[in-house]
């Protein structure tokens, strides 16, 4: 799940500094000794951030010494962690999310792990998951965005739901990266699915014959073609956090239309085969730590699971979650991803 943050491009560099012993897996662990819980290895994606003080928190207090080995975005993470299955790259993992939860639960990658959730996250376990293997840790919704202050200056009313993005008033306006190698643009195909069902390659057929752009990833959509970034499009496929990025002296110039939703939830879980089981739990429960999920909003900007941790003032104001976002099962997307990613190529492409 890519994020939006000023700084995304530290991503995998934040972890790492004086006092703390979170590094890549090819880099050196600090001076902090390993305790009783011993080396850690945590794979993740290449969007997983932390502040140092609170990795270097949980080290102290739990004897941990956590190495750090990113895996690529969430279809990679998966796909390296399905081939390792029985001899993982790790202990743990973070950021396999529910686009892609159900193939590495038929894969039996993880481990079962009850974790104590905090109030509130039961809501986001993943259906089917019997056995307790993954333990939710964030979510943030996958939404159609748009430039509220382009629509404004040319006095349209901007588009409020995934139909009007078919009508002529929108006309070359939208830009949404690809299924293929997006994790959002597949959300956003899961969306077209879950509205539309069978008919969602006819909506496709409509968007694309309305100059609907595709493009490789969403860091070219949101910082290249969206009109807030200085592109000509004003509307973009981002998050149901973006609002909150765009905040300028008290208030958002973007807004997210909260009727084109899917609801990405990110996952940990402890590795089948593990070196060390014990420290993956206690990473787990970390990543469950009001420290953590406090911290997430603005490391991440992703939503906490934990319902008591308190979200920064914009957040409040201009984050709003859907009430009600689409949904497709994890089993039809387990069944059906290669199948519905093949034919939208073949529109997308013809």
């Amino acid at each position: 799940m890519m994020r939006i943050r000023p700084a995304v491009a530290l991503s995998a560099i934040a972890l790492i500094g004086t006092g703390c012993s979170l590094t890549t897996e090819n880099g050196g662990v600090d001076d902090a000794a390993p305790g009783e819980c011993g080396e850690v290895v945590l794979v993740t994606h290449d969007s997983f951030d932390l502040p140092k003080q609170v990795v270097k928190d949980f080290e102290e207090e739990s004897g941990c010494a956590l190495v750090h080995s990113p895996a690529g975005d969430g279809g990679e993470l998966t796909s390296k962690l399905t081939v390792t299955q029985g001899d993982p790259i790790g202990d743990v993992a973070f950021g396999v999310d529910s686009t892609f939860a159900g193939a590495a639960l038929d894969e039996g990658v993880f481990a079962s792990y009850d974790a104590d959730l905090p109030a509130g996250a039961d809501q986001y376990l993943l259906p089917g998951d019997d056995d307790h293997v993954l333990t939710p840790i964030d979510n943030a919704s996958v939404c159609v965005n748009v430039d509220n202050a382009w629509f404004a200056d040319e006095g349209i009313e901007p588009p409020t739901t995934l139909d009007d993005l078919t009508d002529p008033t929108y006309r070359d306006l939208f830009v949404t990266p690809a299924a293929t190698t997006s994790t959002p643009g597949l959300a956003f195909l899961l969306a077209t699915i879950g509205e539309y069902g069978d008919g969602w390659a006819s909506y496709w057929d409509d968007l694309l014959a309305n100059g609907a752009k595709v493009v490789k990833g969403w860091e070219d959509a949101y910082y290249v073609d969206f009109s807030f970034s200085g592109g000509d499009r004003p509307i973009v496929l981002s998050y149901d956090t973006s609002p909150a990025y765009t905040v300028k002296k008290g208030e958002s110039s973007t807004a997210a239309l909260l009727d084109t939703c899917f609801r990405q939830v990110e996952y940990a879980g402890v590795l089948e085969g593990a070196a060390n089981p014990e420290g993956a739990e206690q990473v787990v429960d970390f990543l469950l730590s009001r420290a953590v999920q406090e911290a997430l909003p603005t490391s991440m900007y992703v939503f906490p699971v934990d319902a008591d941790a308190a979200l920064p003032p914009e957040w409040a104001e201009f984050a709003e979650q859907p009430a009600a976002p689409i949904d497709v099962s994890p089993d039809d997307i387990s069944d059906h991803r290669r199948e519905w990613l093949t034919e939208w190529t073949d529109i997308t492409s013809g």
